[in-house]
């Protein structure tokens, strides 16, 4: 399912999704409810993304909403794929973590609410930002 994000008259509108949990647990794989549903971490250097060089774009795994653009895509040598921005500030919400005795920012799904990674302000320019995100947590979807 790929939701859009609609705008009319400069008001952004994007399709929320809610599930129950043992809904989110049949339609994901074991480790995506683990990191998506659950706020885990894959391991650094083993998410099949991570080196991915390819055009298209990189979605929720989890409602399939467009989250990244590969051309915002570098590689910060974190073990993550990394992004400097988003596809759209409207599709993602930005929530304070001060779990595990850090200060850090998570990066939730705004149209499912799922975990995805979190946000750093040590990234490339223009905008200074590194999205650090789990490849489970994401869908490419290569151009045509």
């Amino acid at each position: 399912m790929i939701n859009t994000l609609f705008s009319f008259g400069g008001i952004s509108i994007i399709e929320k999704i809610e599930r129950s949990e043992e809904e989110w647990k049949k339609l994901l794989t074991p480790e995506q409810y683990a990191i998506l549903r659950k706020k885990r971490t894959e391991m650094p250097f083993t998410g099949k993304l991570l080196s991915n060089k390819e055009k298209g774009t990189y979605n929720c795994a989890a409602c399939g909403q467009v989250i990244f653009e590969s051309d915002k895509k570098f590689d910060s040598q974190s073990g993550w794929p990394s992004f400097y921005d988003v596809m759209s500030s409207d599709s993602v919400e930005l929530v304070t973590d001060d779990s595990h005795f850090m200060h850090r920012i998570e990066v939730i799904c705004s149209s499912c609410g799922s975990h995805l990674g979190h946000v750093f302000d040590d990234g490339p320019k223009p905008t200074g930002k590194r999205y650090c995100i789990n490849s489970a947590a994401m869908q490419f979807e290569g151009e045509e």
